[in-house]
């Protein structure tokens, strides 16, 4: 299917995301060097990275982004909230935050759409809310996609990368949900130039990925996806 529109450039939707535990302060700096040189999205650090990667990031394009409740979401609303806020002090401009899945499936909707539009609220800005669709039934996910747009979310999330990644499936599911109202980012697993490119004509404005100079080195020549 990639082979059918080779000319999108894919730079301009990667989140440069740098988001292992051995993440290192001299790792943050050449992500940034990177998201600036190849005309990235942003840079994705830890929480901890944020007021380094602004920084480093002053006065240029890529902003900087990063996680809430990063992996599981099962902290306590009040600790998102305060990561939330300390990281908008920082400076970042983008919020990934990660939804409570068990809530969702205990049915807990009112306290899922609370802690997200608190945090929208508090954000004032791009907020992307991670579904983690790879532990989700379809209707779930459809629940979930309609809390998130309700309460404020600028962007529908796929995956954090550590249960699963990205489908095409997936990304057209939401699409369709999403009806163009909000964005849509696929994050996790994205390994191959042309499995960007599937993922953005399913609807994908966002790719979060680990690889973005890989795959931007793979444009004139890409592989087929596994």
């Amino acid at each position: 299917m990639a082979a059918d529109y080779p000319n999108i450039d894919i730079a301009p939707f990667i989140d440069h995301s740098l988001l292992l535990p051995t993440t290192t302060p001299e790792q943050v700096e050449k992500w940034c060097d990177e998201a600036y040189r190849f005309n990235f999205a942003t840079v994705c650090v830890h929480p901890c990275y944020v007021k380094q990667a602004v920084e480093l990031l002053h006065n240029k394009n890529p902003k900087v982004c990063t996680v809430i409740g990063f992996p599981t979401g099962g902290t306590t609303s009040t600790v998102k909230f305060y990561e939330a806020q300390e990281a908008l002090e920082n400076g970042a401009s983008e919020l990934d935050v990660m939804i409570n899945v068990g809530w969702l499936k205990a049915g807990k909707t009112e306290e899922v759409h609370r802690e997200i539009a608190t945090i929208c609220e508090v954000a004032g800005q791009c907020v992307k809310v991670i579904l983690e669709t790879s532990l989700l039934t379809d209707p779930e996910k459809r629940i979930a996609a309609e809390l998130a747009m309700d309460a404020g979310a600028a962007f529908l999330k796929t995956s954090t990368g550590w249960n699963g990644g990205a489908t095409v499936a997936d990304v057209s599911l939401l699409k369709e949900i999403a009806r163009e109202r909000v964005g849509i980012k696929a994050s996790g697993g994205i390994r191959t130039h042309n499995e960007a490119l599937d993922l953005i004509m399913a609807g994908a404005t966002r790719l979060g990925t680990s690889r973005g100079i890989e795959l931007l080195r793979q444009r004139n020549n890409p592989e087929k996806p596994e």
